[in-house]
This record gives structure tokens, sequence and C-alpha cells, in this order.
């Protein structure tokens, strides 16, 4: 009897060790980086890029949790109908502060074009759009919105860690207090509400001062939006969209489902759609459908148009700069000759 609880109580004391492991095996799957703690990111910046451990405990410990941002992230603008969402951006007030700009920095903008081949229409209506020349580049202290949207928002926390890795990065180049820069709630900076990433990846000194300043210099703002978009593979002279003028077949099976054109100009032709603008055959191009009151509008679109999501990967997005920018342009041009 004596052996046999001596054997029993070994089996459970190995069984209990086997238990332990599976469990601890499980929980060291779970810590993976897609479950990055804060203690294994300081980690990793420590090991990875030599950061001091003392400040990046100092800089979490000020660090603020935010409900507001994690709301504003679960409903953004983009959720809304086309018809909702292009008044929040497309007004005459934002028009005609879009020609005064254009008139003030169009040496730049002209610069900006033969540089990088990317049109002046296009980098007046992204820094339009994006913060109205300047005058709404968020408030939100970027440090705050990456730590709540890296560690307590579990459907892109993988993103925005990278984000707040990035951000790190950025101070310690430019020489920022991490707690000083404030933006957009998802952590766009500037004029342009540039990411960390692409701050660091695209952003250029156009006025050759020897910094990089996008959220109070206008001329690096208009170069950097211009190398965004040469990078990004931006097409000089293509078209970005056009209404379409006469609905052919098949409009459901047709429509865009990646932001990528689908299909060609000559195959929609073929199938009985138009569009008053001359365009190639072989031409990449897809459908859009975009909400109104009653029914929706179709569009089609080109290479261009997918550039533009590059910035902001909603249609929606896309087409609301590039209205807003031949907006600006008509605008302009109806000054310049009543003047």
């Amino acid at each position: 009897m004596d052996l046999f609880l001596k054997y029993f109580k070994r089996r459970v004391k190995n069984l209990f060790k086997l238990s332990m492991f599976v469990f601890c095996g499980s929980m060291a799957i779970a810590k993976s980086p897609d479950n990055e703690t804060v203690e294994q990111f300081i980690d990793r910046m420590v090991e990875v890029h030599d950061m001091d451990r003392t400040r990046l405990e100092g800089l979490f410990a000020k660090a603020n949790r935010s409900q507001k941002i994690i709301d504003l992230m679960t409903s953004p603008a983009e959720s809304k109908p086309w018809h909702e969402y292009r008044k929040i951006f497309i007004s005459d007030a934002r028009v005609k502060a879009g020609v005064e700009f254009w008139n003030k920095y169009h040496v730049e903008l002209k610069r900006a074009e033969a540089t990088f081949q990317v049109p002046a229409s296009m980098i007046v209506g992204i820094i339009g759009i994006e913060t109205y020349y300047g005058r709404i580049q968020g408030k939100i202290p970027v440090w705050d919105a990456l730590f709540t949207l890296g560690f307590h928002y579990p459907p892109r926390g993988k993103f925005f860690r990278g984000e707040l890795e990035q951000f790190l990065l950025l101070c310690k180049e430019q020489g920022w207090n991490e707690l000083e820069p404030v933006g957009s709630y998802a952590g766009a900076m500037g004029m342009g509400q540039f990411i960390s990433t692409s701050y660091r990846e695209y952003a250029v000194d156009f006025d050759g001062d020897g910094k990089i300043n996008l959220f109070d210099n206008p001329v690096d703002a208009i170069g950097s939006v211009a190398n965004y978009f040469r990078r990004h593979k931006w097409r000089w002279g293509e078209p970005v969209a056009y209404p379409v003028t006469k609905s052919g077949q098949f409009a459901s099976e047709l429509e865009s489902r990646r932001l990528k054109p689908v299909t060609t100009a000559g195959a929609l032709k073929e199938l009985g759609y138009d569009w008053k603008i001359d365009t190639l055959d072989e031409q990449g191009a897809g459908l859009y459908f975009f909400d109104q009151p009653e029914g929706k509008d179709a569009w089609v679109i080109f290479d261009n148009f997918y550039v533009i999501t590059r910035y902001n990967r909603s249609p929606l997005y896309a087409l609301a700069v590039f209205q807003f920018s031949q907006k600006v342009v008509a605008a302009r041009a109806k000054n310049y000759w009543h003047n």
C-alpha cells in the first residue's frame, strides 16, 4: 500500500508539472508581439534601439489612456455616407482658403511640381482637406494617442505600437520632447497630418533651412506631400476619377472591392459605361458608387485615385480630395480672369 501511495503521489506530482508546463507555454504564446505589454515594448526599445530604460519608464508613467480616442477610432468620418462626408470638408470658405494658399505659395508649388511631378492642385487639396491649411492640426498629445491605441485598442494595437516606436525614433532624430507634439486622435501630425512612419520616410526640408518642420512651415509641408505622392507612384498627366455619364451592364459585379482599379477603361466601355474625358483602353480603371440622399453616383476611377488612398485608405477621402482640388482650381481661374 505504501508503495502504491508513493507511486500515486509521484504520478500526481508529474501530472501537475506537466499541466504547469502546458499552461506556461500557452501564456508564452499569448505574450507574442501581437499582445506586447508596455514592459515588453520598453525591453525591445532598449535592446533594439539602445534607448534609455529609465527615460522610457518615465514617459510611460505620464501616458494617459483616453476613451475619447478609442471612441473616435471606432466611429471615423469615413463611416458616414458620401453626401454627409463631403459636407465636412468641401465648403466655399475652405475653397477660398485654398485659393489664398495657392496664390501665396505659387512659386513653391510650381517648384514642387517640377521636382516631384505631382500637380499643385493635389498638394493644395491634401493640405486643405487634412488641416484647413494648418488651422486644424489636432490638439491631442501624440504620445497619449499612440499609447492609447497601441496598448488599449486590440484591433490595431500592433500597428500603433509600431507607430509609437517610430515616434520615439522621430523625437530622438528631431530633438523633440516626446510629450509636446500634438495632432489627431490617430497620432498624425503637422499641416499634412503625417503619421510617424510617414514623417520619417517622406518628410523633406523643402526650404533648405536644415530642418524638417511640418507643423509651422508650409513650404516643408508642400514638398513633403509632393514627395509622398511621388513615392507612391503618382502618374503625371493621367486622370484621377470622373463621373460616369452613361451606365452599363453588371454594375454591382464591376464595383471596385479593392482600392486598386480592377479592370480597364476599354473593358468598361465595352459594357456600356462612358465618361467625358479621353482615356486609353488599356488604362487601369474601376467603378465606385457613392451614396446620395436618393440613389448613388457612379464614378470611374484610375490609378491616381488609388495613389490618393495611400494617404487615407478610403474611397470617400480620395474623392473628397479630388473634388476639393478641382473646386480650388476653378475658383482660382475665375478669380484670375476677374482680376
